[in-house]
């Protein structure tokens, strides 16, 4: 059973990390040769990690929004 991580958790992965499974998860599925099983279990894990990756970068965005508004707001000395 896999659990669901609410928008605001921190992934268990890093971004880097995340990525370098998924690159490994499409080479795998790209070269053929497993079972169907495998190839839906590669499937889903490499869903897990998109998830995971597209979590670090939107969370990044908002960071960017926020900084950059937090800027805006200062009047210039």
């Amino acid at each position: 059973m896999t659990k669901k991580a609410e928008p605001a958790a921190r992934p268990e992965l890093s971004y880097e990390q995340a990525r370098e499974e998924l690159v490994e998860v499409v080479r795998k599925l790209e070269a053929g040769g497993t079972t169907l099983e495998d190839s839906l279990a590669l499937w889903e894990r490499g869903e897990e990690l998109a998830t995971t990756c597209q979590q670090w970068l939107d969370g990044a965005r908002k960071r960017l929004a926020e900084a950059q508004s937090t800027h805006d707001e200062k009047p210039d000395a």
